[in-house]
């Protein structure tokens, strides 16, 4: 008779917790947020995209791209919509935004605040998805009509975001600084 093999142990850092919570603030974003009837078919606020610049913002890129695949394929495993055209175009915008975002955030401030940046990946998520739309879903099928209302939705939702977090960044920085909000 063998012995049972040694229980093993998991050890985890202070970024792995980090990284769980700031992911489960973003699912459950997106959760909640499905939950939400949309104006527009296909139209959401992406109030996960708040975490997401808050974490560029204020622990790099890596991090956000690890927060943003956990926050997509965790959203699509609870809705039941992983490996659905759903959960394709959603991982498709989530990783056209952060190509985008990634080289902007090393400008200067002034160029490019939290609202600028949440409004251009807004713009690169519309992109990516209608990209795929055009290359996998719906090949040859007419979607110019379709990105004037979108691209209103899209800057409208990543302004909003954008402030959203900028307030957010903001307090964060006042609370460092030990004033209060």
């Amino acid at each position: 008779m063998t012995a049972p093999p040694p229980e093993q142990i998991l050890h985890t850092t202070a970024e792995d917790r980090r990284i769980a919570a700031l992911a489960a603030a973003a699912v459950g974003l997106s959760l909640a947020e499905a939950a939400i009837p949309s104006p527009l078919p296909g139209v959401k606020a992406g109030l996960a995209n708040i975490v997401t610049l808050l974490v560029l913002y204020q622990y790099g890129w890596r991090v956000a791209l690890w927060i943003t695949l956990l926050r997509v394929v965790a959203s699509a495993l609870a809705l039941g919509l992983f490996l659905t055209p759903t959960f394709i175009l959603s991982l498709a915008g989530a990783l056209t935004s952060l190509a985008v975002l990634a080289p902007l955030t090393r400008l200067p401030p002034r160029w490019f605040g939290p609202a600028g940046l949440s409004m251009l990946a807004a713009a690169a998520h519309l992109m990516g998805q209608l990209v795929v739309v055009d290359l996998w879903l719906l090949p040859g099928i007419a979607l110019a009509p379709l990105i004037p209302p979108l691209a209103v939705a899209a800057g409208v939702t990543g302004l909003v975001n954008g402030l959203v977090a900028a307030a957010m960044l903001r307090q964060n920085a006042m609370l460092a600084d030990g004033d209060t909000p």
